[in-house]
């Protein structure tokens, strides 16, 4: 597969649904919406990061770089599931791919570090991760959980 931003789903996409609870799965009409097939790929990359910021806590260099190409090479949703997303996203697919593309190089970056066991340039790396996943959820979360789920 290409991995280019252009084919890949944003990470920010992917962390934007990965802290949603089960109420944001239902529907105006009560009844549960089914779920993106998006969201078992956002779960894992949600796990991931829980276990990096676990690993960094007790300085287990190898665990983090063990877990950063999971974080930037993100699992993908279907063609047609994609298509959905970055059509709603219309003029602002350029920005919400701007936030993949800044998670994926600093995740990239959090491996590397890691792999020299460099603690400081890990922290740094993974802060840079999160700040993009902040961003795609402040800029996109709320609209994006009413289009494709009806809560507002």
């Amino acid at each position: 597969m290409n991995d280019t931003p252009a084919r890949r789903l944003p990470a920010a996409a992917l962390l934007l649904l990965a802290l949603l609870g089960a109420s944001a799965l239902q529907a105006h009409t009560g009844e549960e919406a089914p779920p993106m097939a998006l969201r078992g790929a956002m779960q894992k990359l949600g796990q991931d990061m829980q276990a990096v910021t676990g690993a960094i806590a007790v300085e287990d260099w190898a665990k983090v770089a063990e877990l950063a190409p999971g974080i930037a090479h993100h699992a993908e949703p279907p063609p047609e599931e994609k298509a959905r997303i970055i059509a709603w996203l219309g003029a602002d697919a350029g920005r919400f791919r701007g936030f993949d593309a800044e998670a994926h190089e600093a995740a990239t970056a959090m491996g590397a570090a890691a792999a020299r066991g460099d603690g400081t340039a890990v922290i740094a790396a993974f802060a840079r991760v999160q700040e993009g996943c902040l961003g795609c959820h402040q800029g996109f979360r709320k609209a994006f959980i009413g289009h494709f789920y009806g809560q507002h």
